[in-house]
């Protein structure tokens, strides 16, 4: 079948040039329309349910709400495991499911069984987590005062709920826009008992009137000739003037209004979390979410444009400040895949002229690079795996090339020994050449794809974080396969010269001299060689045993994060006091190094993160530098921060990884501090 290929091939090298430009245009296309990003993403297949329970201790929360809603989850399809955690006013409960369902299919489910739920009076219905995963948090923003006379949190809370956040949902891909920190906007009715308690009346009934005088509603429509008048009863208040003119109950035909019984105020909801930055107090954030599936990359800068667009048209003194956004992390993984790919090319042709001695063999066997990284990419899309630091990284372009070496060396071999031959005659020689080298150039590929099967078989985590880089391999050596028996013998017979010296190069010749003497040696030598490889095994296996383990590579962001841990009970106001604090000691301590500095305490808008009032994340974003001075300096920065973090006692700190590793860990259960 080889043999049969490779004279198809030479007998039709119009036709196979047209493919391999097939291959090219196709693998261009797959690459602007494949997935990006920094890690391959290995949350599993879950849901979350969210429950707000205002003024229930955790107790009463995991009586009443947790554990009624875990045991409506018995029986869905592909379960594997529920957790939850239940605090003072929150409930959260996680499903998980089995890789490969369908998180639309098992969300309705999921709705349609809390509709069954009885829920106790107060507490609001259970919501559905936004349909992302631990890499789904793509984007960061705050809004912040550009003067200390500019808006309070009050205003920046109602700019992020009503003028950002609907603009930034509806982007293409966007799972979910997140509010951390501000203050929700309410109008609240303080009741005097004591007035109540005079006029004769109850809570029950003040409620019931507010609900029943706060309700626009329809009457139908008149048709009056020929013309259709529609009826509609306008009810629902605006300002407090009208909240204080609803009439109550009416004693003795004297109206009794809410004004007599309660002072009506502005107000806000209780605050579940807070954040602070730059050591000037509290501000509100922003977090965009992607949903499952789609492309970071894409999504990011839509985030970024759209939000770019929506600044003119913010009201004045306010600042908006971009604090994370996925596509830098991204755009550094894709300079440094492409630095690789650049420089391992350039490599490969000049190692390749040097030992095969011909500039036009080299070309030929460096073009298979390109060409075979097309082919993987046209594989990859088409088997949606993205392209991660992971799975390009781990592409050696020694074993792309190393079948096309193999035949492009024996065909340059044949044509210097047989001579300047041409035509048909040519092309027999070529034909032969390859043929030759079928055998060894197809097995040489074989054993290294079969190499990464027992990756292909994991599962889970370590299946998702490695399955990628696997399948990404064995598409470019399928590729580098077909093209060193197809495309190298068809460019073989247009681009060499008519006329190779058969002359070895010199590098050739100079291992040749230092080879033989070591290689009589050697085979005079038995013992005291095996005995040499014997030791050297030895010594590579201790050294092996300590040397450290890493189940992924580092990745430098520029950011540390502090993990900050409080005594129980502190309240959300001393943990904002202390953070703002320890933000002006690090600003002040290190005004080169840090760039930003800002924390998040407790929960957000959404309970994506279950923190408490104790608990804050401290966020130290780094000033661009150079790689190698920007990893001295994060090493250093670590001891650093921790001795200046030291004077503010009753705390437990704790350095994180960096956000993307954090935020992936916590969501799959796999975090640890370091």
């Amino acid at each position: 079948m080889l043999e049969k290929l490779i004279t198809w091939s030479l007998g039709n090298r119009i036709f196979i040039l047209a493919g391999a430009l097939l291959i090219v245009i196709a693998g261009f296309w797959s690459l602007g329309n494949l997935n990006f990003d920094a890690f391959p993403d290995t949350t599993p297949v879950q849901v979350q349910i969210n429950t707000d329970a205002p003024a229930l201790v955790a107790t009463e929360v995991e009586r009443l709400v947790t554990f009624p809603i875990e045991a409506l989850m018995g029986g869905m399809p592909g379960l594997k495991h529920v957790r939850s955690i239940s605090q003072f006013g929150v409930s959260q409960v996680v499903v998980t499911f089995d890789d490969g369902t369908d998180v639309y299919l098992v969300r309705q489910i999921i709705n349609e069984r809390l509709s069954t739920l009885p829920m106790p009076p107060g507490i609001p219905r259970p919501e559905l987590g936004p349909v992302a995963t631990g890499l789904g948090e793509v984007f960061h923003y705050m809004l912040v005062p550009e003067s200390e006379t500019g808006h309070d949190l009050m205003d920046l809370r109602r700019i992020q709920d009503w003028e950002i956040k609907p603009a930034l949902r509806i982007i293409p891909g966007a799972a979910e826009i997140n509010t951390w920190g501000g203050l929700a906007k309410q109008y609240q009715i303080r009741v005097d008992p004591v007035k109540l308690f005079e006029h004769d009346l109850t809570p029950q009934q003040l409620m019931q009137a507010v609900r029943t005088n706060n309700l626009n509603v329809g009457g139908g429509y008149i048709v009056r000739g020929g013309d259709m008048l529609v009826v509609q009863g306008i009810g629902r208040t605006r300002d407090i003037p009208q909240i204080e003119d609803i009439m109550i109950a009416a004693k003795d035909g004297v109206p009794i209004f809410l004004s007599d019984v309660a002072e009506v105020v502005i107000g806000h909801e209780i605050r579940k979390g807070l954040v602070t930055a730059e050591g000037r107090g509290e501000v509100v954030l922003g977090l965009g979410f992607m949903r499952i599936g789609e492309n970071s990359y894409g999504v990011t800068h839509r985030f970024r444009t759209a939000l770019e667009e929506l600044l003119p048209l913010l009201p004045e003194r306010l600042k908006v400040v971009l604090l994370y956004d996925r596509t830098k992390l991204v755009d550094q993984v894709i300079s440094t895949v492409r630095n690789n790919l650049c420089e391992g090319g350039f490599l490969v042709v000049a190692i390749l002229f040097l030992f095969l001695g011909n500039l036009r063999a080299g070309l030929i066997c460096a073009a298979s690079i390109p060409v075979s990284m097309l082919f993987a990419f046209c594989g990859m899309y088409q088997a949606e795996v993205a392209g991660t630091l992971l799975s390009l990284g781990a592409i050696d372009f020694g074993i792309v090339v190393d079948s096309s070496v193999v035949v492009l060396e024996r065909i340059v071999s044949r044509l210097a020994r047989d001579g300047a031959a041409h035509g048909p005659g040519r092309i027999k020689i070529i034909r032969d050449a390859a043929i030759e080298v079928r055998k060894p150039a197809v097995f040489g590929q074989l054993i290294i794809m079969i190499v990464y099967i027992p990756i292909l078989s994991l599962q889970g985590v370590e299946g998702k974080m490695f399955r990628p880089m696997a399948i990404t391999v064995v598409f470019v050596l399928m590729g580098s396969l077909l093209l060193s028996l197809t495309l190298t013998p068809v460019a073989a017979s247009f681009i060499l010269p008519r006329v190779i010296d058969e002359e070895e190069v010199f590098l050739v010749r100079l291992a040749r001299r230092l080879y033989a003497p070591l290689l009589r040696a050697g085979l005079r030598l038995p013992g005291a060689i095996l005995g040499m490889a014997a030791a050297a095994l030895f010594a590579a296996a201790m050294v092996a045993m300590g040397l450290g383990a890493e189940f992924v590579p580092q990745l430098a962001e520029g950011a540390i994060v502090v993990d900050v841990r409080r005594v129980p009970g502190t309240s959300l106001e001393q943990s904002a006091e202390s953070n703002t604090q320890m933000e002006r000691a690090l600003l002040a301590a290190f005004p080169d190094e840090i760039e930003r500095v800002w924390s998040r305490c407790g929960k957000p808008e959404v309970n994506t993160d279950t923190g408490t009032a104790e608990s804050t994340d401290l966020f130290i974003s780094l000033r661009p530098r150079e790689e190698w001075k920007r990893a001295r300096a994060q090493s250093e920065l670590i001891g650093l921060i921790a001795r200046e973090l030291d004077q503010f006692k009753g705390q437990d700190i704790r350095f994180s990884k960096p956000i993307e590793m954090r935020i992936n860990e916590m969501l799959t259960g796999i975090r640890a501090d370091v």
